[in-house]
C-alpha cells in the first residue's frame, strides 16, 4: 500500500514561511504521485477564497497560487469548518475544488493505514 500524506496548514500571511513550506511540501508530494489531503485551518483559511493566494509574497519561493493549483490538480484541499465559519466564508465563497469539513473527517484521515500526518 502506498502512503499517503494529510497536512494541516495553520499559518497564513502571519507565518508565510511556515505557510508556503507546507504548501510546497504538499505540492512536491502531488508531484511525486503520493496522495496529498492539505487541511488550510486558522490565518491560512483566507486562501481557500480566490485570489487570496496571490497575496502572501515570499522571496526565493514558489508563488502560493501555483502551489495551490498544483495540489487542487492532484491531491484534495480542504478548508476547516470552524476556521471558516469564525471567517465568515461559505461553501460559495471557496475555490471550486476546495471542500468544507470538519474535525472528525480529519480524524478520519489521518488515522488511515499508511498516513503520515503533519502540522505546519
Amino acid at each position: 500500500m502506498a502512503k499517503s500524506l494529510v497536512i494541516k496548514v495553520t499559518a497564513g500571511a502571519d507565518g508565510a514561511e511556515r505557510c508556503n513550506q507546507a504548501f510546497t511540501v504538499a505540492a512536491a508530494a502531488v508531484a511525486s504521485g503520493v496522495p496529498v489531503s492539505l487541511w488550510l485551518t486558522g490565518e491560512s483559511a483566507w486562501f481557500a477564497l480566490p485570489g487570496r493566494a496571490a497575496d502572501l509574497e515570499l522571496p526565493h519561493a514558489a508563488p502560493l497560487p501555483d502551489l495551490l493549483a498544483a495540489v487542487l490538480a492532484g491531491g484534495r484541499v480542504t478548508l476547516c469548518t470552524q476556521c471558516a465559519a469564525r471567517r465568515g466564508i461559505g461553501a460559495d465563497d471557496v475555490i471550486d475544488g476546495v471542500r468544507i469539513a470538519g474535525a472528525p473527517t480529519f480524524v478520519e484521515e489521518i488515522l488511515a493505514e499508511g498516513t503520515q500526518a503533519l502540522i505546519y
